[in-house]
């Protein structure tokens, strides 16, 4: 496991740049890792004078893009997103991702789905067999959100959850809300046997918006360790 977790995701953040081209158009994830490839990706753009446009999966990354002098654009004014690059909470084998630590899930996921690759990067910690270790965000509309997280909860029992915890998110004592003014829960749940079907019965639930369960979504991972290296994990099939 790295120690120096810093490193280990600029290693895998300036590898991500060799995905970048000119006359692309590229999703700007959110989080830590994705904060050291915004960076990174403004260096390029003005060294190597790229004609790309960015789109951000965030209020803070637009922000951080704005300030470094990138060609901002909106999700709906291009016609099509040749490669997002984002983070993940955790990552298992398969490349099916717990996101959404940073708040950011389902601008992350939106821009993900109508891209034609998502490469994400991370350190080797973020690596696990089995999803769970990291609390699985459920973003909520806020009418009714005590009903839908008993709804969640009920959902759990019914799948032979036992032994899992609910908190929604909190800062500064306050709840939580999202860009698009939702309320998170978090879930922890410690080992989730089946992501797929989970994440599927959870959206059924009114009042849920989405989950941070990237299901076949990732087509390739860029993980970095704090030696200085990094592999290349391709999505099968």
């Amino acid at each position: 496991m790295s120690i120096n977790f810093n490193k280990a995701k600029e290693v895998a953040a300036k590898e991500a740049l060799s995905f970048i081209q000119s006359n692309m158009i590229i999703g700007l994830g959110t989080g830590s890792t994705a904060k050291i490839f915004v960076d990174l990706l403004a260096k390029k753009f003005f060294l190597e004078k790229l004609d790309i446009k960015v789109l951000s999966t965030s209020k803070k990354t637009e922000i951080q893009a704005k300030k470094l002098g990138l060609p901002l654009t909106k999700i709906d004014k291009v016609s099509k997103i040749d490669i997002v690059i984002d983070g993940a909470d955790e990552a298992d084998p398969n490349l099916n991702l717990i996101k959404g630590g940073g708040g950011a899930l389902l601008q992350e996921k939106i821009v993900a789905f109508n891209s034609d690759k998502m490469v994400v990067i991370i350190d080797d910690s973020k690596i696990v067999e089995t999803l769970g270790k990291f609390p699985l965000p459920i973003e909520i509309v806020k009418f009714g959100y005590i009903k839908t997280k008993e709804k969640i909860k009920k959902l759990l029992y019914d799948l032979s959850y036992k032994d899992f915890s609910m908190n929604w998110r909190k800062k500064n004592n306050n709840y939580f809300t999202t860009d698009e003014k939702h309320y998170i829960l978090d879930l922890s749940l410690k080992k989730i046997q089946n992501p797929d079907i989970l994440n599927k019965k959870i959206n059924y639930i009114p009042g849920v918006v989405e989950t941070g369960l990237f299901i076949k979504v990732a087509s390739i991972a860029i993980v970095g360790d704090d030696n200085g290296n990094c592999k290349i994990i391709k999505k099968e099939g």
